[in-house]
């Protein structure tokens, strides 16, 4: 009876240890902790070129559309369109002519008005939609139409904003349409680096056509 016990007792040790050796292998393994991963000076270039509009720079026009807010008043608050007339509605202060104005400019106006009505109002102005300023593209484009003009950008910027030039484009007889003006754009060249005096900055109203 006690060898019996003591087989029974080794083998049951036996079993222990491999199954825990086998768990061990099993259990997952500790990971490493992350690395941050560091940027490089330009990393922010491509962001800030989609920065938000400025409001020290950008200038009201008709068809742009304002978020208006005053802290504790939401009967004041809202959404506002600029009018054909550059006038905007506000409850109690009636219209308000915001055109060719920044944003800041509003802000503070707006703030002015309300103070007449209200003890040191908290009034913040933010762009919702550009409308005033505007530029297409037509032909040859993966996305044709019409493109709100809000951060400056070129030519070559605005057609790989729009998915780049179709298969068959013509990509050496582009023309940027400005008014009575027509001025030729080489899309090979400016890729290549060459002549890039030619990759101008998009104007409001600009018409880019690709052949």
């Amino acid at each position: 009876m006690d060898l019996q016990h003591g087989l029974r007792t080794a083998l049951a040790l036996t079993f222990l240890m491999a199954t825990g050796g086998l768990q061990a292998q099993n259990a997952p393994k500790p990971t490493a902790p992350a690395v941050e991963e560091t940027k490089s000076p330009n990393a922010n270039a491509t962001l800030e070129a989609a920065a938000p509009v400025d409001p020290k720079g950008y200038k009201l026009g008709p068809e742009d559309v304002i978020g208006v807010k005053v802290w504790r008043e939401p009967e004041l608050s809202g959404q506002f369109v600029v009018r054909p007339d550059g006038k905007i509605t506000l409850p109690l202060s009636g219209d308000m002519l915001v055109e060719g104005k920044t944003l800041d400019a509003v802000k503070d106006e707006i703030t002015k008005a309300f103070g007449e009505q209200l003890n040191r109002p908290e009034v913040t102005v933010s762009l919702l939609r550009v409308g005033s300023k505007k530029y297409y593209l037509v032909g040859e484009v993966n996305r044709t139409g019409m493109f709100p003009l809000i951060v400056p950008i070129t030519v070559l910027e605005a057609i790989n904003a729009a998915g780049g030039l179709r298969e068959f484009a013509n990509k050496k007889k582009i023309v940027i349409l400005r008014g009575s003006q027509r001025i030729k754009f080489n899309y090979d060249e400016v890729m290549k680096g060459k002549k890039l005096e030619q990759n101008i900055f998009i104007e409001n109203g600009d018409q880019v056509f690709v052949p």
